[in-house]
């Protein structure tokens, strides 16, 4: 599913590219949302998902909750840029949050890593500069 979820990444910051052209990014991040909240709410209709509402704790609602603020500034952002510059510079810098979120994950979750997965990390950073100076 992980592979599946980055060619959709990938298709999806080209068809927005596309999509943003002429129109205001708020807007263009407003349709895909609403399109993305429709699919979501579907699926969730279909798979019977829907049962466990009751279930969720306080603690779910308020990560998700916060979740969704984040994901919501992330697309404004994104959309944004992507209306301002080339779509190989934004998805580049846009990349690097691989690497905020292995350091958020080391920080607040306490994960661990081996010096092994560390030079992963640096090595990302470093591609991810060399390609938006490139572009």
């Amino acid at each position: 599913m992980g592979f599946l979820s980055s060619i959709f990444a990938g298709a999806t910051s080209i068809l927005s590219k596309c999509g943003v052209k002429n129109t205001k990014s708020k807007l263009a991040t407003a349709l895909r949302t609403s399109v993305v909240l429709i699919l979501v709410w579907v699926i969730v209709l279909i798979n019977g998902s829907y049962n466990q509402i009751p279930n969720l704790t306080l603690n779910n609602w308020i990560f998700l909750l916060l979740s969704g603020f984040a994901t919501g500034l992330s697309w404004l952002c994104y959309y944004y840029a992507l209306s301002l510059g080339q779509v190989s510079v934004i998805v580049s810098i846009d990349r690097l949050s691989v690497v905020f979120t292995i350091l958020f994950s080391i920080i607040f979750l306490k994960e661990k890593q081996s010096i092994k997965e560390l030079n992963g990390l640096f090595c990302l950073i470093i591609v991810s500069l060399f390609m938006a100076l490139l572009t």
